[in-house]
This record gives C-alpha cells, structure tokens and sequence, in this order.
C-alpha cells in the first residue's frame, strides 16, 4: 500500500470538485438507517481518553455512550469527508496511512476550529484505543489493499473494534471500472500553481490498476519555479461477490449494497459500490 507523499500538497486543489458534502449527507442518512451512532450536540467528547477509568455507573454508561457515538473513518486523506461527517454533529476521528495528508488534515481542522483526531494507522493494522459504533471508508480507499487475505484480515479488525451492534460503511470501486471504463488511459489537468499528469495501466492477470503520477508544483512564485515529482499507485479492482465474500470471511454481517451513482441496486455497470457491513459476534 503506497501513502500519498508529493501529490499530498496539491490533492485538495484537484479534488476541488469532489462532492464530499453529498456524500456525507448519504453516508450520514445510511447511518441513521442502519446504525447506532447518533451526532452529539458538539465536540466536546472528541480526543478524550475512553481507556480511562470510570467511578459511577453513570460514567460507565456515558462512556459506552461514547464509543457507540464514536465514527472512524480509514484512509482519511487530508481530511475533508472527516469534517463534512464532524459539521453533521457526529463525533469522528480520522486514520490515514501518509503523515503528509494527515499534516494537511490537522492544518485544515485546526483552521476550521474542529476538534478532530487524527491517527497515522495502516489499516491492515488498525488499533483503536476502544470500540467505535461506526467505521467508514471512501473514495476508494479500500482498493489499495490488493491481497484477498489482506481485505478479509482488515475487515476482521474493522469487526474487532466495532461496538456490538455497530456498522462498517465502505465503497469500492468495481474490476469493471477499472478494466472497461479507465483502462490504459493518460489524463492530465493543469491548474496555476500546479499541474499533474496521470498515466493509467490496467494489468488484467493481477486486476490490478497502476497509475503513475508526474506532479508539477510551483515552489517559488517569484521566479515561477516549478518542482517536478513522480509517484506510483496501485489499486484493485473487485467484484461484488468477491467483497461480500470477504465482509462474511471476516465474521461480519452483510447487510446491502447500493450502487454509489444511482443509489440503487448495483449491476454489472456500477463502477463505485458502497457496502453496509454489520458486527458480529459480541454482546453487551
């Protein structure tokens, strides 16, 4: 799994047009359908030591209450899907494998005056210091693991740190996708201050999509000096049945899938799924 270094100072200004606002409103209204975390009235919970010990009953309930309020979003970028959820009222932390999104994120947080964590975690090796009512992943972020184990193992601790009863939301982009609408294609955009150019290949043995990226950003605005970088990505493709399989291998409870266009039922020309997974296997 590659973390974004270079092209972490130039994301948000090429995905300037993503809708992450429709999205949160989506996720959010998924979570009210089938989830158990509620948003709380403001922040102040956020960032605050759950592993603490607790005197009361009372104490103890409130901080069951908190777990189960608790989202966690993996592969958070610079932390812009983090704030849309944290300005819905719910109470999110934030884990991404490249310390440079996450410099961005906290940046942009901070700004914003929103208390918000931020964890550099793989998450094929997710910790969390407790359980979280729901976990939430998207823009793909799940197709950066390529191994058929290395899903099933990072959706079990997805399931390990889900309080009873919690819900796993993720969206993924299809093996369609990215063999009959990307495939081997060049996309370049340029903007003022920078400008990228992206080569795609589609391996068909692997189905596994690699893209290279040449970045161009000015450093020196004076003497209009640009820096030119090259990163190299790799995501799979997947099917639906594939990643339901791996949602059951892992002890979750499959619950549906919505095409992530249409918000209907997915077909052979969805190109994103989201996935609503439920936990398994603990009680109150």
């Amino acid at each position: 799994m590659e973390a974004y270094t270079d092209f972490a100072a130039v994301y948000d200004t090429f995905m300037d047009e993503t809708p992450y606002a429709v999205w949160g409103t989506f996720v959010a209204g998924l979570i009210e359908k089938y989830g158990i975390s509620k948003p709380v009235r403001s922040g102040e919970s956020q960032g605050k030591e759950l592993s603490e010990e607790y005197d009361t009953a009372e104490d103890s309930e409130q901080a069951l209450d908190e777990e189960k309020n608790l989202i966690v979003e993996l592969g958070c970028g610079t932390g812009s899907f983090t704030q849309e959820l944290y300005k819905l009222g719910y109470d999110i932390m934030g884990i991404d494998l490249s310390p440079d999104m996450l410099n961005l994120a906290r940046m942009k947080s901070a700004e914003a005056g929103y208390n918000i964590m931020y964890l550099e975690q793989d998450m094929r090796e997710l910790d969390l210091y407790c359980t979280a009512g729901t976990i939430v992943s998207v823009c793909d972020s799940i197709n950066y693991v390529l191994e058929d184990q290395e899903v099933i193992d990072t959706f079990k601790l997805v399931n390990n740190f889900l309080y009873p009863g919690g819900v796993f939301i993720f969206d993924f982009n299809t093996l369609h996708k990215y063999r009959d609408v990307i495939g081997d294609t060049t996309i370049a955009e340029n903007r003022e201050d920078c400008s990228f150019i992206w080569d795609n290949y589609y391996h068909e043995e692997e189905h596994v999509n690699e893209y290279d990226l040449t970045i161009f950003a000015r450093c020196d605005e004076k003497d209009e000096v640009f820096r030119r970088s090259v990163e190299t990505h790799f995501q799979r493709g997947y099917t639906l049945e594939e990643m339901r399989q791996f949602v059951e291998k892992a002890g979750l409870t499959f619950i549906e899938a919505i095409d992530a266009d249409t918000h209907e039922k997915p077909d052979d020309n969805s190109e994103r799924i989201y996935i609503i997974a439920r936990e398994n296997g603990k009680r109150i």
